[in-house]
């Protein structure tokens, strides 16, 4: 097919087609969509690179409770970061915990912040821990001072801290034998107030006493003197008293995780507050604690030849019912020469429970007013405080029928004399009585006591016997016979009666008379001479 050359084409110029006009396209606003889409995506992870915090290592023994992704970390209850990963460390010792921190948990990574987990526990001394139970477990932290460096790597504690960096206060030592039930975490109180808690324990070598770390919050650190005395708050504490069973407890907290508590005495309200970790004696009870209150002590022993159970370092040592000391030692003395066993017991007078304790100042004034006492009949004696524990205590008491006797000296401490008393010398006396009555020959006594009844009655059962009494029954009937006669010759209808009582009634006419004669002449005794009318 041919076509037309166009005009003004030179000859012989082929015809050529029509030239084909394009059209221009026009923008899609679909493309727009992705467009907007990208640039969102790039802003957003712009803005989470920005706002996301540095990465956090922590150390811990165990991930219990730990969940990656969902765990926190929380200072006064405000996120700081989320748990990314949780991994086991590369000898399997322990787990790595990476946090990723916020903006805001930036500011705790330094070298003075601590971090720990907080598990669902509940305490009976902050009843908001029950929330964990809901929440979930956390990871807590504690910022620290200020001025630290710059640290992203920490080893956990396994138990929160107990002394925080925003809660003043002072810390102590306690100084015992033996640690209880008391563990991190135990509350220290005063009044029944919980005031601090205690931080942990040292045991040392092992020989040394053990070393209790607490922590008292201000104010409360301002009672801590001193004169101030600690004790072992654990527990339940059951005490026999004269006339009573006593039960104690400090709260239920210190029943359920033990405690520690302290007293300030009135003596110390001028001291000034005990500066920080100085180191005071933890006591095993109240009582032990209120009874080293009393700084002076006289030193005395006592030796007995009877059993001592129940008597044990802190018995108190009692006069007339009121406790003057306590027992500091008790130890079994074996003479090695002679075989004798005696047992020593070793207190501490307190002349400061005396109203007149200022009369025991010197060696001289102790010595005499002790000596005085005794003389007086006082002794030591073993006495029973509870028959239903078998607790012992030391008492003096004014024994009838002791005489004087002399006090002498076993280094500083006075020796007393003393005797058994309470049960023990009742159970003895109890048992020379059973040993006297083991030597009476009661089967003898019975085998004679038998003879003679046998004896007894093959007599009355005699027939003399009954022939005597047969007699004698008559004989009564005849006396009966003769006492109705006599009734009836002389009873109260006879002329015999009836003349007896007119020679009475005429007998006493006559005294009657008689009298008046005496009194008229008590009142005119001239009568005897001159006459009744004498006077004229």
């Amino acid at each position: 097919m041919s076509g037309t050359a166009p005009a003004g084409a030179p000859p012989g110029t082929p015809n050529m087609p029509p030239p084909v006009q394009l059209r221009r396209r026009r923008f899609s606003f679909v493309w727009l969509i992705p467009l907007i889409a990208a640039l969102i995506a790039i802003y957003l992870g712009y803005r989470t690179f920005k706002e996301q915090g540095p990465l956090l290592t922590l150390t811990f023994d165990s991930a219990d409770g730990l969940s990656a992704g969902q765990t926190q970390v929380k200072y006064k209850a405000v996120a700081l970061g989320t748990v990314e990963s949780i991994d086991l460390s590369p000898d399997n010792s322990h787990v790595v915990v990476k946090v990723r921190m916020n903006n805001v948990g930036a500011r705790f990574l330094t070298n003075k912040a601590r971090y720990w987990v907080v598990r669902a526990n509940f305490s009976l001394s902050d009843p908001s821990s029950l929330g964990s139970f809901v929440s979930g477990a956390y990871i807590a932290v504690d910022p620290g001072g200020a001025g630290g460096r710059y640290c992203d790597n920490f080893t956990g504690l396994e138990e929160p801290p107990g002394v925080r960096s925003d809660e003043p206060g002072r810390t102590y030592r306690l100084m015992t034998e033996k640690v209880g039930s008391l563990r991190t975490g135990s509350p220290v109180f005063y009044r029944d107030a919980i005031v601090g808690e205690v931080l942990g324990y040292d045991l040392g070598n092992g020989l040394v006493p053990v070393t209790v770390n607490i922590f008292v919050r201000a104010p409360f650190d301002a009672l801590v003197r001193a004169q101030s005395h600690f004790w072992n708050a654990s527990g339940i504490s059951l005490d026999t008293e004269p006339g009573a069973f006593h039960v104690e407890f400090e709260s239920l907290e210190a029943v359920v995780a033990g405690g520690v508590a302290f007293n300030l005495p009135q003596q110390a309200a001028d001291e000034p507050p005990s500066p920080n970790n100085t180191a005071f004696a933890l006591y095993a009870s109240r009582t032990q604690a209120e009874s080293a209150g009393y700084d002076q002590s006289i030193p005395a022993v006592a030796y007995f030849h009877s059993s001592v159970a129940g008597l044990a370092a802190g018995s108190p040592v009692d006069i007339y019912g009121l406790q003057v000391g306590v027992v500091t030692d008790v130890q079994l003395i074996l003479n090695p020469n002679t075989g004798e066993e005696k047992v020593r017991v070793a207190m501490a007078l307190q002349p400061q429970r005396n109203a007149h304790g200022a009369d025991f100042m010197t060696d001289a004034q102790t010595a005499a007013l002790l000596q005085k006492i005794i003389n007086r009949g006082m002794r030591v004696e073993l006495d029973t405080a509870s028959l239903v524990t078998g607790q012992k205590i030391i008492t003096i008491a004014t024994v009838p029928g002791a005489g004087p006797a002399q006090i002498t000296r076993e280094g500083d401490a006075y020796v007393l004399p003393s005797q058994s008393g309470g049960l023990d010398s009742t159970v003895a006396s109890l048992s020379d009585i059973s040993a006297k009555l083991d030597k009476i020959p009661f089967d003898k006594i019975a085998n004679n006591l038998n003879t003679l009844l046998e004896t007894t009655n093959g007599t009355l059962g005699s027939k003399d016997t009954k022939q005597a009494i047969a007699s004698l029954a008559v004989t009564l009937r005849t006396m009966n016979t003769t006492l109705s006669m006599f009734n009836e010759n002389y009873g109260d209808d006879s002329d015999f009666q009836r003349n007896l009582e007119q020679v009475m009634a005429q007998g006493s006419d006559t005294l009657r008379s008689i009298k008046q004669l005496s009194d008229y002449l008590d009142r005119h005794p001239d009568a005897l001479l001159l006459g009744r009318g004498g006077g004229q």
